[in-house]
């Protein structure tokens, strides 16, 4: 269930009449003013509601006809078919099964610390990282042998957070914020609809912004999630401006005491400066519709990229401030040290990581059970 906004870029959106053409001076993905503030002017278009919405004042109070709207749907059941310890398989019989040769039996010459860097930096690790943790290990003398001494300083890396964490409003009364971003490709519009499942499930009113509007069918394939997870979806017309969505989608759970909006954003290279700018305005419309928000920033990283993951989360945490990581395909790959060169090199924790195509595959991460599962005989 969603709204999408009447289209004001000259072509009509699925099911809507054409209006105007784009007012002169309106942004785009490709002219980004980083004063830019949000003004009523830009909000005034009827929204077209598309689908069910909670009748009542709310309904009224967020723009909807009260009469027309309806409960939302009941939380999805989630349920799963990986674990974390089959998620990190692949990781555990490559760079890890190698590590456990080169260090779990006895030489009389000692084990080649040479061999053992080489192994972690084919895990992704990391060059430099790779050597300060043969350093580390080497200087432990740890009497449980040299194979505990690396899984122990690999664990060190990790960054501490609270054992159950979930996304809470920095003011009374306001809703939590989740704004979603990453490179095209890493499942991040799967991610949102899987997180939105979660939360639902766990009892929290929860919902969408589509605030990719420039990837060909993105809002559609949010709106299925928003469906499945049975939240509201707040959509403009494609081409339109993502910070106005993000701006009626704040509006409308206000109005209607929501707990979580989770915003969706236009997946883009970190290497496009024009682009992350704009997503650094999205920031700001946030602080500017709710002051003292402090909304938590996740980054969608595939885990089959490596290294090169580690320099988008730079790029993107340089934009927006990441407060959490998403690792999505960690089941694909047999190099999961790209985990620790994230939090060693950033201190942002992984959140969740992706074990599986089902919605409850998404799994909140937890860093001991997840060394512990690398390391499983």
């Amino acid at each position: 269930m969603f709204w999408r906004r009447k289209s004001n870029d000259g072509l009509p959106a699925e099911g809507d009449e054409a209006v105007g053409p784009l007012e002169p001076g309106s942004p785009g993905p490709e002219s980004v003013e980083p004063d830019w503030q949000p003004e009523p002017a830009d909000f005034d278009d009827p929204a077209v509601v598309l689908g069910s919405a909670p009748a009542g004042p709310d309904a009224a109070a967020a723009g909807l006809d009260p009469a027309s709207g309806s409960m939302p749907d009941p939380p999805p059941v989630i349920t799963s078919s990986g674990s974390l310890e089959a998620g990190v398989a692949r990781s555990r019989g490559g760079f890890v099964a190698r590590l456990r040769g080169l260090l779990g039996g006895s030489t009389t010459g000692g084990p080649s610390w040479e061999d053992v860097e080489e192994t972690l930096i084919g895990g992704d690790v990391g060059a430099s990282l790779a050597i300060e943790i043969v350093e580390r290990a080497r200087a432990r003398h740890d009497p449980a042998g040299n194979l505990a001494a690396v899984q122990a300083e690999l664990a060190a890396l990790l960054v501490p957070r609270d054992e159950a964490w979930r996304p809470r409003p920095a003011v009374a009364g306001q809703p939590a914020v989740m704004l979603i971003v990453g490179v095209n490709g890493t499942g991040k519009t799967t991610t949102i609809g899987k997180l939105a499942s979660r939360f639902r499930a766990e009892g929290l009113t929860v919902i969408l912004a589509a605030g990719d509007t420039f990837r060909a069918a993105a809002t559609e394939q949010l709106g299925i999630w928003a469906s499945r997870s049975g939240t509201t979806m707040i959509a403009h017309a494609p081409g339109a401006d993502p910070g106005a969505v993000v701006y009626d989608a704040l509006d409308a759970a206000v109005a209607r005491r929501v707990d979580l909006v989770i915003a969706d954003t236009a997946g883009r290279l970190h290497t496009k400066v024009n682009l992350m700018d704009e997503l650094a305005k999205v920031r700001r419309i946030i602080d500017k519709r709710l002051p003292g928000a402090r909304p938590d920033v996740l980054f969608v990283l595939d885990a089959t990229t490596g290294q090169n993951g580690l320099a988008q989360a730079r790029a993107f945490n340089d934009a927006t401030g990441l407060t959490g990581i998403v690792l999505t395909k960690l089941d694909s790959t047999a190099k999961g040290g790209i985990v620790f060169a994230i939090e060693a090199a950033l201190g942002i924790p992984v959140r969740f990581v992706g074990v599986g195509e089902q919605v409850g595959d998404l799994l909140p991460f937890d860093p001991d059970a997840f060394v512990a599962a690398l390391f499983a005989e």
